[in-house]
């Protein structure tokens, strides 16, 4: 079940604000050297990122699955002028290619890039945090949500990508992947600390608002 196929998706970028010089070259670099570069948020679903992030004008924000940077980027767009955007990655190969990148953007001084297992990485996080992006490894994903829940105010936002899972979600008999986002969706769906909407967004974004 393709969600948006090219044309749309064309149209829906073209319809959006423009990626500066930085994101284009990720982005560009991405699909070069990455055989997995669909993981890669993108110029439509980084527009709606910085969006969010620039209404909720954070000054703590904790990101799970960095990848190449290109959300990390979009999501600090919104930091108040001493916020920190905390991102976790366990794969140390990109390490020096991303903090590159980080270190030739303007927010390089408000990025802090950690590498290791977000589960043992998050309690060491002495902050509250006001927004959250989780795309990482999907069978930990309510245990991240977990986790930071726990150190969001009220009103904190997360968002979790990848929640339909290309329209999977709604097959009849659904592979053990596809079981893992559906338990993902049904206990936060009956989480009555949240209130909280799936954006079909690209692979499904969910925006849970903390109560």
């Amino acid at each position: 079940m393709n969600l948006f196929d090219d044309n749309l998706a064309s149209y829906l970028e073209s319809h959006s604000s423009l990626e500066n010089d930085l994101l284009k070259q990720i982005n560009r670099e991405t699909h070069l050297k990455e055989p997995r570069a669909h993981m890669l948020s993108g110029h439509y679903q980084g527009r709606v990122l910085s969006l969010i992030s620039k209404m909720k004008s954070p000054k703590r924000i904790i990101e799970v699955g960095t990848f190449t940077g290109y959300a990390t980027l979009c999501l600090a767009e919104g930091l108040s002028s001493d916020g920190i955007i905390h991102t976790i990655d366990i794969n140390e190969e990109l390490e020096e290619r991303v903090q590159g990148y980080f270190n030739d953007s303007v927010y390089a001084d408000q990025i802090k890039y950690h590498i290791g297992d977000a589960i043992d990485i998050i309690p060491t996080l002495h902050d509250s945090f006001d927004l959250a992006f989780i795309d990482a490894d999907k069978k930990n994903n309510f245990n991240y949500y977990q986790l930071i829940l726990e150190k969001m105010p009220s009103g904190g936002i997360i968002l979790i990508d990848n929640v339909l899972w290309k329209g999977k979600v709604l097959e009849d008999a659904p592979d053990k992947q596809t079981e893992i986002i559906l338990e993902l969706n049904e206990k936060i769906t009956a989480d009555k600390r949240v209130e909280k909407v799936i954006l079909p967004i690209r692979d499904g974004l969910f925006l849970i608002r903390k109560l």
